[in-house]
């Protein structure tokens, strides 16, 4: 935004309403091209796409049973948000509504911090900080190696793996997230009955 011209304002207001990174600077290329806001409408759709499958992870825990407070966390659903609040482990003596929302508002708030401090400070930075993007990648693979040593079954992680794997043959890696999203969805869609007759037969072993 520095760069395009725009004063800290603007980030201020779009990390605070937009609250999606990539969404973000999608936007700060449109306010500066013509005026064609259904295709603005159409990219962040689909750049944002993988939050609907978070959303589906994460219905049990954000249900109705935490109040208003899932509306708040409904909205704040991003990468971050969602790979902390995933992984928790709440101690009982805790109310997890209330855990899981201040992990959200916590987030929200480094977020608009950041990006008004780098609008108004970031040229004084003298590191160069190129590659640091692989962080959320590493944040990814930490996931899935918890979960990993967690399952009794690895029958989930491999289908998804190879669902991923055959995607970015077929599509490429510039296409294959969402086909790859919405392979796993159906196919442990149906097979969740099964999967979760095994499930049952490990915990009774």
């Amino acid at each position: 935004m520095k760069a395009l011209g725009f004063g800290a304002w603007f980030p201020f207001f779009m990390a605070l309403l937009i609250y999606a990174g990539s969404v973000e600077f999608i936007v700060a290329a449109a306010l500066i091209a013509p005026f064609s806001p259904l295709s603005v409408l159409l990219i962040c759709l689909m750049v944002s796409g993988r939050q609907i499958f978070y959303a589906i992870s994460m219905l049990e825990k954000y249900g109705a049973h935490i109040g208003k407070k899932r509306w708040y966390l409904i909205s704040t659903l991003v990468d971050e948000a969602f790979s902390l609040n995933y992984m928790a482990k709440i101690p009982a003596h805790l109310d997890k509504g209330w855990y899981m929302f201040f992990v959200s508002l916590y987030l929200q708030i480094y977020w608009v911090t950041g990006a008004v401090l780098g609008n108004l400070f970031g040229a004084l930075i003298p590191i160069d900080l190129k590659g640091v993007e692989f962080a959320m990648t590493a944040l990814f693979i930490v996931i899935f190696a918890e979960n990993w040593a967690k399952e009794k079954s690895h029958e989930s992680s491999l289908i998804g793996l190879g669902i991923a794997l055959g995607c970015l043959l077929l599509v490429g890696k510039d296409n294959f997230l969402i086909p790859t999203l919405l392979g796993i969805w159906v196919i442990l869609t149906l097979r969740r009955p099964n999967l979760s007759r095994k499930l049952k037969k490990s915990e009774q072993a």
